[in-house]
């Protein structure tokens, strides 16, 4: 193994209530939606596509006012959790700090362009990570994005580390192993290589 590609959400922080947040100041300025966004709404819709989440939240809406709404969300929840990060796993950047030590880390996550930034400059936590990649950037889904990833910064021997079957599926569909956080979002996740119950526990893997 040569290198560690990341999820985000659920893998390595909780940002739903400051999503929560962010989402509910951009909703008061829609006339045509009559709702506010909970925590249940984004554990169900977490790994899910931008455009997914917004048909599930909002299917009242049609496709351009859709657009616009979840752009408008995203250019706020950016801002905000830039400014106030979230809530980091238990000893987060103390594993990252080690792993770093001997492997490249990467992120590749379902999120719009600046989300992975506002994580990293939150937290002071982006020289531990070489690369990233989204949806929002590349227009590509999570398989895609770990492909690019591979190829760019030629990697030979990496794997996932992610919390739902989605992130599993796509670390397979990308050819690599894939290691289950099994303290995050997902549930009854099948076909796994690996798994943890904290993220420290990744050092007593690798």
């Amino acid at each position: 193994m040569d290198s560690i590609i990341f999820d985000l959400d659920g893998t390595m922080w909780d940002s739903r209530k400051e999503v929560c947040i962010a989402w509910n100041e951009v909703l008061k300025d829609f006339d045509t939606v009559k709702k506010e966004v909970t925590i249940e709404d984004m554990t169900f819709t977490m790994g899910m596509l931008l455009i997914d989440i917004g048909r599930h939240l909002f299917p009242e809406l049609d496709d351009e006012t859709l657009k616009k709404l979840i752009d408008a969300c995203c250019h706020r929840e950016n801002e905000y959790l830039t400014k106030n990060g979230a809530k980091l796993f238990d000893k987060l950047e103390y594993a990252l700090e080690k792993l770093s030590e001997k492997y490249k880390l990467f992120i590749v996550s379902n999120c719009n362009d600046g989300y992975i930034e506002s994580f990293l400059a939150a937290h002071k936590l982006g020289k531990y990570f070489t690369d990233t990649e989204c949806p929002g950037r590349s227009g590509l889904n999570k398989a895609e994005n770990n492909k690019i990833i591979i190829k760019r910064n030629n990697l030979q021997s990496p794997v996932y580390v992610g919390d739902t079957q989605g992130d599993c599926n796509s670390a397979k569909e990308a050819g690599i192993p894939f290691v289950y956080s099994r303290y995050g979002f997902g549930k009854d996740v099948k076909g796994y290589d690996y798994v943890i119950d904290k993220f420290e526990e990744l050092l007593d893997l690798f």
